[in-house]
């Protein structure tokens, strides 16, 4: 069980110019991965192919085997769920409920079935006090919780988040912890895009790192974090605490508060 990416190139249509060149990689089934580089290095058109928004001009994308080249969309939106960056592309009922059950009605499932998603999504993103306001009217950093919701409502094998901490409060960022463990519990992959490094050091184990529309470096986040020359080139800064600890001398491979505590 994997989304494998292979040899991907992508143009957009009446540009020449390539947004992707020859891109692979492979994602197993309850993997955290984020891809990171600066804008333009390819990384939400990438994730964008993956989940069949686009198709490749070149090679080939299988998520668990299947041919995205084959399908449509809707028919690979229940295997990879893409969360985007701006809530209001992916918003388009005039009710709350009626957001987060439009597919699973359009599946034609159970009443039952219907109603136990709907409630675990509300409960895990913590917008059950915007039930009754028109999706619009809700603040735009919730308003992303309410795409969050939908996307765990239908509950694909593979979730991608782009820039979720984009605008968030102190607020959202905890209830995005929620989120995040949720996920890790029901055994998600969870591929995320972000410039927030501090949040990539927290919930992920591995980087994917894009410059130049490929990938540059794939490995753990101990590892990319720890080397300047491929940040520099992905035009990266790392987490303030891996920072902290190169500066001090510390020999481990700091990641966090607790770590660089436990070593000074």
């Amino acid at each position: 069980m994997a989304i494998e990416v292979k040899e991907i190139s992508f143009s957009y249509p009446g540009n020449p110019v390539t947004a992707v060149e020859n891109v692979s990689m492979k994602i197993e089934k309850g993997e955290r991965v984020a891809i990171i580089g600066q804008n333009g290095a390819g990384k939400s058109t990438t994730v964008k192919l993956i989940n069949n928004i686009y198709k490749p001009t070149q090679g080939k994308i299988f998520v668990d085997g299947i041919d995205t080249s084959t399908k449509t969309t809707a028919q690979i939106a229940p295997h990879v769920g893409y969360v985007f960056q701006n809530p209001n592309d992916q918003i388009f009922n005039d009710d709350v409920i009626k957001e987060i059950q439009y597919v699973l009605r359009y599946w034609k499932l159970s009443e039952e079935e219907i109603g136990q998603r709907t409630e675990e999504a509300i409960e895990v993103t913590g917008i059950r006090p915007y039930l009754e306001t028109h999706p619009f009217d809700i603040p735009l950093p919730i308003r992303k919780f309410l795409t969050i919701a939908v996307v765990l409502a239908v509950s694909p094998d593979y979730v991608i988040l782009d820039e979720p901490t984009a605008g968030q409060d102190l607020w959202g960022c905890e209830q995005l912890k929620i989120v995040m463990d949720y996920l890790k519990k029901k055994g998600k992959a969870v591929i995320t895009i972000s410039h927030d490094m501090e949040y990539v050091a927290e919930h992920f184990e591995r980087v994917i790192v894009m410059a130049h529309k490929n990938v540059i470096a794939d490995g753990s986040k101990e590892d990319i974090f720890y080397q300047p020359d491929i940040l520099k080139e992905a035009h990266v800064t790392p987490p303030l605490c891996a920072r902290i600890g190169q500066k001090m001398g510390i020999k481990k491979k700091i990641l966090n508060i607790q770590e660089l505590v436990e070593n000074l």
